[in-house]
């Protein structure tokens, strides 16, 4: 059995990483999606245990102080962190797992697993598209807009530390390219030993 591989995908707030993830967890079901912890409030229509695990600053710092988290970060004025355990369960049952996190908890991952992440770093197709994508969302006040902006500019000066970058302009296309990347991945050499035993 293969063991499983964690595909981390990080992005500027909207660029449309949610958008693709959802796109990959509905058309491959060999990966799993790791539900995040946060100490954000849910946005409209979000679920706990769904889209994130909803807890408040001191139960956060308790799992931190536990050494609980596979990554964590502070983003945006909250915690955003990934438990270790769920992670780790998947990959020795040879399940793939996706991380839609942010570039901070990325080379977290990348420093704790090595080989067994596999970063993406999705890129909406200007800053001018990148604004336009936040202002129509209407869920951020303009202080926070601007914060946003000046993050995601600091956020691509990273992209050169991922594996891979996706060009977020047409989503169908944008899938193909993502897509891809985790059937390639999933053939790699190191990863498909098991097969090469079978000959010997």
């Amino acid at each position: 059995m293969r063991r499983g591989l964690v595909l981390v995908v990080s992005a500027p707030s909207g660029a449309g990483k949610t958008t693709l993830c959802r796109k990959l967890l509905a058309t491959d079901p060999e990966i799993s999606f790791s539900v995040s912890y946060t100490t954000r409030r849910p946005r409209p229509k979000e679920k706990n245990g769904v889209d994130y695990f909803f807890v408040d600053e001191n139960t956060f710092q308790k799992m931190i102080n536990q050494g609980l988290f596979l990554e964590w970060a502070w983003v945006h004025g909250h915690f955003y962190g990934t438990a270790q355990k769920q992670v780790e369960e998947a990959l020795t049952s040879g399940r793939d797992v996706l991380l839609d996190i942010d570039v901070q908890g990325a080379l977290q991952v990348r420093q704790r697993l090595g080989r067994d992440a596999v970063l993406v770093f999705i890129l909406p197709p200007s800053l001018e598209e990148l604004e336009r994508r936040l202002r129509a969302r209407g869920t951020e006040e303009e202080e926070i807009l601007k914060r946003r902006l000046a993050a995601a500019k600091e956020e691509i000066a990273k992209a050169n530390e991922f594996d891979y970058l996706v060009l977020n302009d047409h989503l169908e296309e944008a899938f193909s390219n993502f897509y891809a990347i985790l059937i390639a991945e999933r053939q790699k050499n190191f990863r498909q030993q098991e097969l090469l035993s079978r000959f010997r």
